[in-house]
C-alpha cells in the first residue's frame, strides 16, 4: 500500500516513514508546501492529511489531487505517531 502524509513536523518524517514500513506501506511525506506538490505526489492509494501542521494551500492541493484521481482521504488533528499508528491499523490492513 502507498501512502501520501501531507503536514507533520519536519523533524517526524523519518517516524512516520519508519511506521509505514513496518505497517508494510511505502509513504512520501510532505510537511513544506512546494511548486509542484501536486504532480510530485503521485497516484497512492491513501492520503493522510495532519491538518494542524498544515497549510490551506497544502490541504487544497491534496484534497483536489485525491479527488481528481478518486482516492480517499483521511484527516487527522494532530501529527503524533500515535496518530498515525492508529490510522494505518485502521486502514493498512
Amino acid at each position: 500500500m502507498s501512502i501520501v502524509i501531507v503536514g507533520g513536523h519536519d523533524r517526524m518524517v523519518g517516524r512516520y516513514q519508519k511506521i509505514c514500513k513496518s505497517y508494510r506501506c511505502k509513504a512520501k511525506v510532505f510537511t513544506q508546501m512546494s511548486g509542484s506538490l501536486g504532480k510530485q505526489m503521485g497516484s497512492p492509494d491513501l492520503f493522510i492529511l495532519f491538518t494542524s501542521t498544515v497549510s490551506h494551500k497544502m490541504i487544497k492541493t491534496a484534497v483536489d489531487e485525491a479527488k481528481r484521481k478518486k482516492i480517499h482521504v483521511v484527516r487527522c488533528h494532530t501529527s503524533s505517531s500515535a496518530a498515525l499508528e492508529s490510522i494505518l491499523r485502521e486502514y493498512a490492513v
